[in-house]
C-alpha cells in the first residue's frame, strides 16, 4: 500500500546511512572510559564496610559497599595457605587482609568500617585467632579505619548446646 495516508512504521535506511550511524556509535563508545569501582570526586575519602568473620577453622575478610549489597573483594585464610590446619592462623588472616587492602586501594577506597564476627549462636562468642591480625594488616596497609563493631550473633534463647547435661569433660 504505497499510496495509503498512514505514516510508515518502520524506517528504511540506505546502506550509506546505516554505515554512518554505526560509525557514530563507535565514536561514542570510544569516548566513554570504563571506570570500575565507586565513583567519587578527587581527594574525597571513599568508605566501604569490611566484614571480618573469624572462626576457629577459617578467617573471612569480605569488603562490601556501605549498603552491604555489592561485594568489592572477598578473601579467606584458606585461599592463602596450603594446609587445612593453617586456615585460621593469624598469618593466613594477615595475607588475606593484605590482598583485600590492595584491591581496595586499586579501586580508590581509602577507609573502612569494620564489622567483626565470631561464630556465635549456641557456639563460641570468642573471635578466632585471625581476627586481630586481619584488622592490624588492614590498618598497616594504609587504609583508614572508621568504626569497629562486633556483630557476633547472640541468642536471646537458643537450641540445646552440643555436649550433654554435664558439659564437655576435659
Amino acid at each position: 500500500r504505497p499510496n495509503s495516508p498512514e505514516p510508515r512504521r518502520h524506517q528504511v535506511c540506505t546502506q550509506k546511512e546505516r554505515c554512518a550511524m554505526s560509525k557514530k556509535t563507535e565514536a561514542v563508545k570510544e569516548n566513554t572510559a570504563l571506570k570500575l569501582g565507586l565513583q567519587a570526586k578527587e581527594g574525597e575519602l571513599v568508605l566501604a564496610v569490611c566484614h571480618i568473620y573469624a572462626s576457629f577453622n577459617d578467617t573471612f575478610v569480605h569488603v562490601t559497599d556501605p549498603s552491604g549489597r555489592e561485594t568489592i573483594s572477598k578473601v579467606t585464610g584458606g585461599m592463602k595457605v596450603k594446609a587445612d590446619r593453617d586456615e585460621a592462623s593469624p598469618y593466613a588472616a594477615m595475607l588475606a587482609a593484605q590482598d583485600v587492602a590492595a584491591k581496595c586501594k586499586e579501586l580508590g577506597i581509602g577507609g573502612l568500617h569494620i564489622k567483626m564476627r565470631a561464630t556465635g549462636g549456641n557456639r563460641t562468642k570468642t573471635p578466632g585467632p585471625g581476627a586481630q591480625s586481619a584488622l592490624r594488616a588492614l590498618a598497616r596497609a594504609g587504609l583508614k579505619i572508621g568504626r569497629i563493631e562486633d556483630v557476633t550473633p547472640i541468642p536471646s534463647d537458643s537450641t540445646r548446646r552440643a555436649s550433654g547435661r554435664r558439659g564437655r569433660r576435659l
